[in-house]
């Protein structure tokens, strides 16, 4: 029987700090707050994820792929599930995720939470307009695949993209399964799907 995702001890806050002998006088005025920190959102950052996904989404496709109150129920129902980074204190880029328990992910997936399953619906990836271009939705990406490594049960993560990002979800190690039967509006997808193997090895170089 697959464990329940909800079993599983959340993110530990992980903080890479910047070594004193080359930090700024304002990084060091502002000490007690890490450089840079990935941890599990909770609904308290729910307005300002709704407001990094708004700027990066409407202007592009006019709609958002969550909105700001399936925001806030997936981070109550599935925090465990989320990722967020943050640089001094203010997000910069998250991922929310949510369980999910069909072969392909259907419409009713982009606002559902089942859980005890052994899939993850990853809903959105977004980064901070002033933090673009700067390789961090990859590695945003590549440490929350680990993390859900170590969650017990899940076996992969799904999620559906426009056919231009296709290839920045191939290089991060996820298939292109086909089209999605999912669609908004006039926008098309196709469906991504990363298996989540190698617990051992994600153990030993992820701190889990």
């Amino acid at each position: 029987m697959t464990q329940q995702v909800s079993s599983s001890p959340f993110l530990k806050p992980f903080f890479l700090k910047t070594p004193i002998s080359v930090a700024s006088p304002r990084t060091q005025r502002r000490h007690t707050l890490p450089a840079s920190e990935f941890r599990n959102l909770t609904p308290q950052d729910a307005i300002s994820v709704f407001e990094i996904e708004r700027e990066a989404f409407v202007s592009v496709s006019g709609k958002c792929p969550l909105t700001l109150d399936e925001v806030l129920i997936f981070l109550g129902q599935c925090p465990e599930l989320s990722m967020g980074w943050f640089e001094e204190g203010q997000l910069v880029a998250f991922i929310i995720g949510s369980g999910w328990d069909k072969e392909k992910l259907a419409q009713e997936a982009m606002s559902t939470h089942v859980p005890g399953t052994p899939t993850v619906h990853i809903h959105v990836l977004s980064v901070h307009r002033h933090c673009r271009q700067q390789g961090k939705g990859s590695v945003l990406l590549w440490r929350y695949l680990q993390y859900l490594r170590c969650l017990p049960g899940l076996r992969r993560a799904l999620l559906i993209c426009e056919k231009f990002l296709v290839p920045f979800y191939r290089k991060a190690g996820f298939k292109d399964k086909g089209p999605s039967a999912i669609a908004v509006g006039a926008l098309r997808f196709r469906e991504m799907e990363y298996q989540l193997g190698g617990l051992a090895y994600a153990r030993r170089n992820s701190g889990c």
